[in-house]
């Protein structure tokens, strides 16, 4: 990583390479987990999913009366998703 963040400001990219060396000790927790589960663990894509739901679900409603009202309705929707993966299909199990 640090030949990385070097090579980085080298081509003039300071804040990725800041970056790096800020997070550098992060960047590797996924490998403490079974090989098997390193992409899934590595990539946003639960994260993008989520968001996607969130915007699918709150433009219908266009402008919210207050807060409070976006709040209930990502607070739904995040339980929704979790109910999902709780009861649903396991994204990850530890039975590598």
């Amino acid at each position: 990583m640090q030949e990385l963040a070097k090579e980085l400001r080298d081509r003039g990219y300071d804040p990725a390479a800041e970056t790096i060396d800020r997070f550098r000790f992060d960047l590797w927790n996924y490998k403490a987990y079974p090989k098997a589960h390193w992409k899934r663990i590595r990539t946003t894509n639960i994260i993008e999913r989520i968001n996607k739901e969130l915007k699918r679900r709150s433009r219908p409603v266009g402008a919210f009366p207050s807060d409070q009202s976006l709040m209930r309705l990502a607070g739904c929707i995040m339980i929704n998703i979790n109910e999902e993966w709780v009861t649903g299909k396991k994204y990850l199990t530890m039975d590598v």
